[in-house]
């Protein structure tokens, strides 16, 4: 574990580096990209205390574990494809997506998703296995709260599938180059690319 944090840790402070004083917009994409980050450390720190051998006596095949995982590779994997998908969107469709119904699908995912994984620590914390078809009574309180948080963060993603659908079928037509700073070879053909995109071989900066 602690050969995976130490170069994990690395790449977190060169994302925010990155970042750092930057002139940065808070679009949907920079929502899901910065919420990912945040997520991602979030599960990072959960892992750390898995590292250290005598806590990870008591924490261990416990629902803290499960906890750290799901924040690590829900939070990290989906966001980050999430980000990835209303960045390209407008270039695939050819049309711009519903900003507003992207930032309250980011924001109910976000918390939804919170409500869904943090109470498993505490779960962890207080001796629920993981990998088991029912719990003690005692888990129950916790166990409800998290099984709301799943639900609503399950319906929030077919908002994500209506803000697709929605871009497909029409909207607000997107620019060759929808978003500032957006210097990659795909952001000089039109929105969306034709099937031949390039003639000659093109140059790149």
């Amino acid at each position: 574990t602690m050969m995976i944090a130490v170069p994990t840790g690395v790449k977190v402070f060169n994302w925010v580096s990155t970042m750092w004083k930057g002139s940065m917009t808070f679009e949907t994409p920079m929502l899901f990209a910065v919420g990912f980050i945040i997520m991602f450390t979030i599960g990072g720190f959960s892992g750390l205390m898995l590292a250290i051998a005598p806590a990870d006596f008591q924490y261990h095949d416990t629902y803290f574990v499960v906890a750290h995982f799901h924040y690590v590779l829900v939070t990290g994997a989906v966001y980050s494809i999430m980000a990835a998908a209303y960045y390209w969107l407008p270039k695939w469709t050819g049309n711009m997506y519903d900003e507003r119904l992207g930032k309250w699908h980011f924001w109910i995912s976000t918390v939804s998703v919170n409500v869904l994984f943090f109470p498993q620590h505490f779960l962890g914390l207080a001796g629920m296995p993981r990998r088991i078809p029912d719990y003690s009574v005692q888990f129950t309180d916790w166990n409800v709260i998290s099984s709301v948080g799943g639900f609503v963060f399950g319906v929030s993603q077919l908002m994500f599938v209506w803000i697709i659908v929605k871009a497909i079928r029409g909207g607000e037509k997107a620019t060759d180059r929808v978003w500032e700073g957006a210097e990659g070879l795909e952001w000089t053909l039109p929105s969306p690319p034709p099937y031949h995109s390039f003639t000659e071989a093109p140059q790149v900066k």
